[in-house]
């Protein structure tokens, strides 16, 4: 499994800042699913200590867009970060690829992939991302829950898509998730492959989904109703 960490350089006040709102955020998600807490966040996993505050964020992309999102959210949360991959990648042909994902939609068929998280049990808190694919959840993201057992766990999907929406993409998530909690989802508009439009969260673009995507996190956390202690 390829992990990359965010390098939280810049100034001491800076990241003090970063990691304290992290802090914030991390320790109500925790208390959504009454999940036991590190004393910061920005404190690293050590032997003996009870990691299930931990993050992991999963996301499949194409054209880069859910990727852009899935940086922002490890900007903000820190975590593992994990781009799924294929055992046999799609076509690189826009149309062959449409075709190929209804049929697998059809079917029912989930592609095999390369993308294994081994002990997904140290993680309690995961995000996963991708791009609304025929109105409908990808593939490879049902792979990849059909692969790993999230029950227990804080699930909160992230979304890109051409304009047209999530369709029944979140949805689905939640009915594969059957025993996890899953929050409110984030979504935006990325490119428009058809049309030749690749990455759209670029520029201006990437500052203003970048903001949408703090306002996301702190409103969703605010918004859930915690369990009793």
């Amino acid at each position: 499994m390829n992990e990359r960490r965010h390098d939280e350089s810049g100034s001491r006040g800076g990241r003090a800042q970063r990691v304290g709102r992290r802090d914030v955020v991390l320790r109500l998600l925790a208390s959504l699913a009454c999940l036991p807490v590190a004393e910061t966040a920005g404190q690293e996993r050590r032997n003996g200590e009870d990691p299930r505050h931990a993050v992991l964020i999963v996301y499949l992309s194409r054209t880069n867009n859910t990727k852009a999102v899935a940086t922002f959210v490890h900007e903000r949360m820190g975590g593992t970060l994990v781009p799924l991959e294929l055992s046999t990648p799609y076509p690189r042909d826009y149309d062959a690829t449409v075709q190929q994902v209804a049929q697998e939609n059809e079917t029912g068929y989930l592609p095999p992939l390369t993308t294994r998280v081994d002990r997904i049990d140290q993680y309690g808190i995961v995000f996963l991302g991708f791009p609304t694919w025929g109105m409908q959840l990808p593939p490879p993201i049902k792979s990849f829950l059909r692969a790993h057992d999230l029950k227990g766990k804080i699930v909160i999907p992230f979304n890109t898509n051409a304009g047209y929406g999530v369709g029944s993409s979140f949805r689905t998530v939640k009915e594969l998730c059957p025993h996890s909690t899953v929050l409110e989802g984030f979504t935006t508009r990325g490119g428009v492959e058809r049309d030749g439009e690749l990455l759209a969260i670029r520029g201006a673009r990437a500052e203003a989904v970048q903001q949408d995507v703090d306002d996301w996190l702190t409103k969703v956390v605010a918004s859930e109703p915690r369990n009793p202690r």
